[in-house]
This record gives structure tokens, C-alpha cells and sequence, in this order.
């Protein structure tokens, strides 16, 4: 099944997807490293691990376990090598790349060098969003959970469906002690537009319009 999928999926769509996933990582990182909160996901699972007391890269496999069986369930058509690849490494990217930060650059104390990791953030995250998602090549279990909601549960447009997921994480990222804050807003409204612009000026040239997603 793996060897005829992999037979049917571009060799080009499955490098763009992992590169993609790979600057994810790092775009969490720097959210991280500003101490200004990060995305809504990425601060629920921070937060969460934390409080548990098991690592960041581990809790996100568990937890997208979880929704990777929803998936499975209401939404098997959006499965594919880009979930297994985000569901399992992505957290193991994003700390990577966060403990080699901290080997260079200490947390910054001051408010401008905050706001601009923040800024750096949207930007590397925007950017490997767009070739990740543009591959075409499976959604995210936790970013399916929006998709699967507008489809089956309500007649609620799919941007209000991903503010209320987002909303829920964010709430239960701030009960569990995790930071909401300026990194947190930057990437709930930052991040469309940068994607947008990322779509149209570097990854529909890199994956031909036949192969970009529509």
C-alpha cells in the first residue's frame, strides 16, 4: 500500500512537503525563543508537555495520535505522507532547532528584539506553511480537526471553524500555565496573508500549476 501510494505522489511534492515541515520547525523555535507565545497549537502542546512532564517532541506524537484517529475516522481523505511527517517530526524539528538557538542566542530581555523574533517567526513559519501545505500531499491530524468540523458538524464557514479549534487551544495552552501573548495574535492573523504572498511569488513556481494545490 505505502510502495503504491509513494508510486503515485510526486518525488518533487514530497521534498517541497518535508523541506516545508522542516522550516516549520524552526519557525516555532523562534516563536519560542521571543517568549512572546507561539502559535495556538504549538503553545497548547508546549504547555501541556510541560505540565505533564514529558518532552515537547514526544507529547505532540501522543496527542496527534489522539486526532490522527479522528482523522481517520471523518477524514481519511485528507491523510497522506505530509500528516505522518508533521504528526511525528514536526516537534522533534522544532526542538532541534530551538536547543541550537539557545547554544548562540540567549532569550531576549528586551521588548524590541522580541518583537522582531516574533516578526521572524511569522515570516519562517509562512513560509514553510505554504510549501507544506501547497504539496497537496496530507493535512496535519490537528489542522484536519477544522477542516473535518466544517464538513460534518456545521454549515459554519471554514474560517470561523479554525478560529474556534485555535481559540481552544490558546485557552487550554493559558490554563495549562503556557504563554499566550503577542506571538500568539501575530500568528492567528499574521499568517494568512505571508502564505498568501509566499504561495503566489515562490511555491506555485516551484510545484508547476498542475502540481500546486488548488
Amino acid at each position: 500500500m505505502i510502495k503504491e501510494y509513494l508510486s503515485r505522489v510526486s518525488r518533487r511534492r514530497l521534498c517541497v512537503m518535508l523541506i516545508g515541515n522542516i522550516i516549520i520547525g524552526l519557525g516555532v523555535a523562534v516563536f519560542k525563543l521571543s517568549q512572546m507565545g507561539n502559535d495556538p497549537f504549538s503553545g497548547m502542546m508546549m504547555a501541556l508537555s510541560a505540565a505533564f512532564g514529558i518532552s515537547y517532541p514526544l507529547f505532540q506524537v501522543l496527542l496527534n495520535a489522539v486526532f490522527f484517529l479522528i482523522q481517520l475516522w471523518l477524514g481519511r481523505r485528507l491523510i497522506g505522507a505530509g500528516t505522518v511527517v508533521n504528526a511525528v517530526f514536526l516537534g522533534y524539528f522544532a526542538d532541534f532547532f530551538y536547543k541550537l538557538l539557545t547554544m548562540r542566542l540567549a532569550p531576549p530581555t528586551q521588548f524590541c528584539w522580541q518583537i522582531l523574533l516574533v516578526l521572524a517567526g511569522v515570516i519562517i513559519c509562512s513560509l514553510g506553511l505554504s510549501l507544506y501545505q501547497q504539496s497537496d500531499v496530507g493535512v496535519a491530524p490537528y489542522d484536519s480537526l477544522a477542516l473535518i468540523l466544517h464538513e460534518h458538524a456545521c454549515k459554519v464557514s471554514y474560517f470561523w471553524c479554525r478560529m474556534l479549534i485555535d481559540a481552544l487551544a490558546a485557552l487550554i495552552c493559558y490554563l495549562a500555565g503556557g504563554i499566550v501573548g503577542l506571538g500568539t495574535l501575530a500568528s492567528a492573523f499574521g499568517l494568512g496573508p505571508f502564505i498568501q504572498f509566499f504561495n503566489t511569488h515562490l511555491t506555485n513556481k516551484i510545484l508547476p500549476v498542475k502540481e500546486a494545490a488548488k
